[in-house]
């Protein structure tokens, strides 16, 4: 007796089991696939001014100061947020990186570089991962430091600025 009522509430359970995962497929064979992500055409490169720069700090030990004009920055509809890094050394030399950073991939890309008094775009931008390069880290400073708001874009330019003016307040995942 006792093995049968074992059974039988075996036979019970995968029963209820495949009834919850029809239920389940019927229920996403009705919800529509959420479309694929496409990101918005990049404006050109916008002109910066390094008198107005709010610091990011990527390396406290490095050679290079990094900061963004709050003038450039822009959050686009794709939820990227595009932005001008200025780094300088402390000998004089600038050059500065027109990027994106989307934040819900967590994911950089760079567009355009400037040297010499211009922008020359690059050939073939590709998004990449914040977190895999050694040696570029000044995309996950800005993204940690305010750029994102956690896995999503901040609500506002404003929001991102002061967020930058606060080092302390981490905002992007580790």
């Amino acid at each position: 007796m006792l093995l049968r009522r074992s059974r039988l509430a075996a036979w019970l359970a995968v029963g209820i089991l495949s009834a919850a995962a029809a239920g389940a497929q019927q229920l996403n064979n009705n919800v529509p696939d959420e479309p694929e992500w496409v990101e918005s055409d990049t404006p050109a490169a916008p002109a910066f001014d390094i008198n107005k720069l709010v610091d990011v700090t990527v390396d406290a030990q490095g050679a290079l100061r990094y900061g963004v004009d709050p003038a450039t920055l822009q959050i686009g509809k794709d939820g990227v947020v595009r932005y001008v890094m200025v780094a300088r050394s402390t000998s004089g030399a600038m050059t500065a990186m027109y990027e994106g950073v989307r934040c819900s991939t967590g994911e950089y890309k760079l567009y355009a570089r400037y040297n010499v008094d211009k922008w020359t775009p690059v050939g073939k931008p590709e998004w990449k991962s914040l977190w895999e390069s050694t040696r570029i880290k000044h995309p996950l400073a800005f993204a940690r430091q305010g750029g994102c708001d956690s896995k999503a874009p901040p609500s506002s330019v404003g929001d991102i600025v002061r967020r930058l003016k606060s080092p302390a307040e981490t905002v992007y995942p580790s």
